[in-house]
């Protein structure tokens, strides 16, 4: 299906704007979702070859290593297709406890060379309440085809100080819907967010979201893995702190990482505000990958973003030490059914 996306699907797309092409892809597979003969057969024709085992971590069980990163199904409308297009997994949001528009257009600009986006599109999202509702009418944990993930962000008009109450909001009205909930403080287009990752920030952030996860368990409800997102532009003096506050309040992973404020090679000259992903990422989130493998001796369960477009670039993040991979960047620029080939090259290694 590649070669039908290369001649035909990236035209149709990329005559459009960045944003419009991409409101018009949840479109469409928010529609596909809602065909269920056809998305099952989709997902047959996507199965991967007999005896493959699925991936067992965080305590789920996943069909197979690749995800959809968090940042195209913002508001959970296109998830229930994700299936059939090859994903193991989807993570939607970032989901804010109050909706926002987000930042002023045009926040979000592709590169084609380099397979690369900018996007400073600021969490622009219906609202916690408003996604919690849509997806209290789909199946819910347990009766999935994949896990469900959802992304947590802070309110843009949320200061700093009441960012714990913002989070625990969000938390308690999404958490029943989740199969896992991710805690980005790591975007960099929303003003502030990133000084969260600092430990005297991040810890009572966290310790809060954990205590409300045991408060779960204690009144008979299931307890969700929780896990931080961070930035590749962490210093690994600071990603030593970030993982010093996950091993003592017992988060169940890391997903590294977001995209960057870096500017390498031509993007140097590049004049866009917002975050840098794609390609051009793929180095720092391999070497981040590996840092926190080897600090945490492989016990802390990683999923790796940034730069996946190939085969090889899979394999490089999985090899570095990450139990799930996510896409999104990537499937821009090499079609939707990008986590399909991905999926089946991971069990084929697999299986060597």
């Amino acid at each position: 299906m590649g070669w039908f996306y290369e001649r035909l699907g990236k035209r149709f797309f990329f005559r459009h704007d960045a944003e419009s092409a991409h409101e018009l892809a949840v479109d469409m597979l928010a529609r596909l979702g809602g065909v269920r003969p056809l998305c099952a057969a989709l997902e047959r024709a996507s199965q991967l070859p007999p005896g493959h085992r699925p991936v067992e971590c965080l305590g789920l069980k996943f069909p197979n290593v690749v995800g959809l990163a968090a940042g195209f199904d913002k508001n959970g409308r296109a998830w229930p297709a994700a299936a059939a297009l090859g994903f193991g997994h989807v993570e939607i949001g970032t989901v804010t406890l109050q909706a926002q528009p987000g930042n002023p257009k045009p926040r979000l600009f592709r590169y084609p060379p380099e397979e690369a986006v900018i996007n400073r599109m600021g969490f622009n999202n219906e609202g916690a309440a408003a996604v919690a509702a849509r997806l209290a009418r789909l199946p819910g944990p347990g009766a999935r085809r994949i896990p469900l993930g959802v992304n947590l962000g802070k309110t843009k008009v949320t200061p700093l100080e009441q960012a714990t109450e913002d989070y625990l909001g969000s938390f308690r009205l999404l958490a029943d819907h989740a199969d896992y909930v991710v805690v980005n403080v790591s975007s960099p287009n929303t003003p502030g967010l990133r000084e969260l990752q600092d430990a005297a920030w991040l810890k009572p952030l966290l310790a809060a979201l954990v205590g409300e996860n045991r408060a779960r368990v204690a009144a008979g409800r299931p307890r969700r893995p929780l896990l931080l997102k961070i930035a590749p532009d962490l210093s690994f003096p600071q990603i030593d702190a970030a993982l010093g506050v996950i091993a003592e309040l017992g988060l169940d992973g890391i997903i590294a990482t977001n995209t960057t404020l870096a500017r390498p090679g031509s993007f140097a000259a590049v004049n866009e505000a917002g975050g840098l992903s794609g390609i051009p990422v793929r180095r720092r989130s391999t070497e981040i990958i590996n840092y926190i493998a080897r600090a945490t001796n492989g016990r802390l369960p990683i999923i790796g973003v940034g730069g996946i477009s190939d085969a090889a670039s899979a394999a490089e993040k999985l090899d570095a030490g990450a139990s799930l991979v996510q896409v999104y960047t990537g499937m821009i620029f090499r079609g939707p059914f990008l986590a399909r080939d991905l999926a089946r090259s991971a069990a084929w290694r697999q299986r060597r």
